[in-house]
């Protein structure tokens, strides 16, 4: 029997397939949403085509922009020889928060995890090959999450660049194994970065 009209449970089932949404929460955004006026439902609607639409990755450091290139490797005060590498965007956002680090990033899109069927080849490493290549690098931070997957990722970086003889470095274990570095608070992640070693 169905309780819900049809497009009140493909509303709710959308929801649901978003990160971190079980059932009862996408019911509740669902209600929510229908209870708006149509103006409101309508610019929610919008936003989220707009943001589909004009939001892009970076071709240099691959973090999510707007623009041609984002705001942080357009900015000339930022020191280009020394990138930080992450897995998400968000982690571009919790870094910038502690206001220690003036480089520029590297957004993998993600780690190696063959559990999940995440191999190198899916995530942007060929990309800050590249980038090290032009010979302007002279450091790389591996900034991903200290798991697992970010360890993995972090040694498997650190050995494709050993050859061409930059320093890599690892971030300090300020922040709590098996946390994620979004959710980290400012002064954890001053320490990780002032206490970084070479891998």
């Amino acid at each position: 029997m169905q309780y819900f009209p049809a497009a009140l449970q493909e509303l709710t089932d959308h929801f649901a397939r978003l990160p971190g949404i079980g059932g009862k929460t996408a019911q509740r955004l669902a209600f929510h949403v229908l209870s708006l006026p149509e103006g409101e439902a309508q610019a929610f609607a919008e936003a989220i085509l707009d943001a589909k639409k004009a939001v892009h990755t970076c071709p240099v450091c691959q973090n999510l922009t707007d623009r041609e290139i984002c705001p942080i490797c357009d900015d000339p005060g930022r020191d280009k020889s020394v990138i930080c590498v992450v897995a998400d965007p968000r982690d571009v956002i919790a870094m910038e928060r502690s206001r220690e680090f003036r480089g520029v990033y590297h957004v993998l899109h993600g780690v190696i995890s063959p559990l999940n069927h995440i191999t190198q080849e899916d995530i942007r490493i060929r990309e800050l090959l590249s980038r090290v290549a032009s010979g302007e690098v002279r450091e790389i931070i591996m900034a991903t999450n200290p798991d697992t997957e970010g360890e993995a990722t972090a040694m498997y970086i650190s050995r494709l660049l050993r050859p061409m003889e930059i320093k890599v470095t690892r971030l300090a274990y300020g922040v709590p194994v098996g946390s994620q570095l979004e959710y980290a608070d400012e002064v954890t992640l001053s320490r990780a970065l002032e206490g970084r070693r070479e891998i």
